[in-house]
């Protein structure tokens, strides 16, 4: 298998849908000649056209409802959204239109569509270009959210998503688009919406990782090797559907369990799965399941504090030596 990056692995997973089906059709802001601001989808408007690949206007709202109306009538849409944040532009057409059509219509009506959105701080893009939101779509009753942390994952996590006959939300990390490499299969496969993957085997203590935070924690295992302590690195994959078997088997086996996302610590999603693995894992636990999460304030612009508002590979081995007694 070939290495190669985050970003082209997505790129390989749209041509590879839009070739196999010709309902599939990518619309948003700069994904045609631009290629997406981090340049992923760069070239694709020279195989498929701009009827396939096509540029929209400054209007997430306007788009994103035009993608569920095309969702309704047949086609398969992906619509890209530059910065995660603007999630809170189309909270109507998704939470309220395309998560709820299928159940409001009695199953008559089903809107096959793919958002992709951004996430992830430390790329120097202030309070407004740099949260991680993907609590909020996990939130809502008929959505399905995907949070791939490897090229591999990538691939094989939007293709499952663009056959999906419901919404589905991925959540791409900026920074991972250029900097995660690794093999990817260049025949055709899907990764299984709703199983995590077991990222490191390990003895001593489960790490529970999102996106860029799996790269995190592989880090801090690393180091915590050093010091004689074995971590297992789960990774869910999906936040929803979420692998709950999977994640409490992991705490039963190690006995000690921490949760470590680049969302929001409050309300988030460290909070359900920590409890999650607390009630199902309760009396094989030797302590509480601990959390890392983003600090609760706007992500700053400043690099020297926009550094310690998410969680680092010290932060994880400092807590997890804490949690193994070493």
């Amino acid at each position: 298998m070939p290495d190669m990056s985050f970003g082209d692995a997505i790129r390989m997973a749209l041509a590879e849908e839009m070739r196999r089906d010709p309902r599939v059709v990518l619309l948003g802001e700069d994904v045609a000649e631009a290629g997406t601001t981090f340049k992923v989808l760069k070239g694709l408007v020279d195989e498929f056209g701009c009827t396939r690949v096509i540029d929209t206007p400054i209007s997430e709202p306007g788009f994103t409802g035009l993608a569920v109306g095309a969702a309704m009538a047949g086609m398969r849409p992906v619509v890209d959204i530059m910065f995660g944040d603007f999630l809170a532009l189309i909270m109507d057409q998704v939470v309220n239109q395309a998560a709820k059509i299928h159940y409001m219509s009695g199953g008559k009506w089903k809107v096959p569509m793919v958002v992709r959105a951004t996430m992830g701080a430390s790329r120097r893009s202030a309070a407004q270009h740099s949260q991680s939101l993907h609590a909020w779509p996990s939130h809502i009753p008929g959505l399905k959210v995907a949070m791939p942390s490897t090229p591999y994952d990538a691939k094989g996590l939007l293709k499952a998503a663009i056959r999906d006959d419901n919404p589905v939300i991925i959540f791409e990390d900026k920074i991972s688009y250029t900097k995660v490499k690794g093999p990817v299969p260049e025949d055709d496969y899907v990764v299984p919406l709703g199983v995590a993957d077991i990222k490191r085997q390990g003895r001593d203590i489960t790490l529970v990782a999102t996106s860029s935070m799996v790269q995190v924690a592989l880090g801090a295992a690393a180091m915590l090797e050093e010091i004689g302590i074995d971590a297992e690195i789960v990774d869910p994959r999906t936040t929803w559907p979420l692998d709950e078997k999977t994640l409490i088997e992991s705490a039963r086996k190690t006995s000690r369990a921490m949760v470590i996302d680049e969302g929001y610590f409050r309300y988030g999603v460290t909070g359900e799965i920590a409890s999650v693995i607390a009630e199902g894992a309760f009396y094989d636990l030797d302590g509480p399941v601990r959390r890392l999460g983003a600090r609760h304030v706007p992500i700053p612009f400043s690099p020297v504090l926009e550094d310690v508002t998410v969680p680092t590979e010290r932060d994880v081995f400092d807590l997890a030596r804490t949690m193994c007694n070493k």
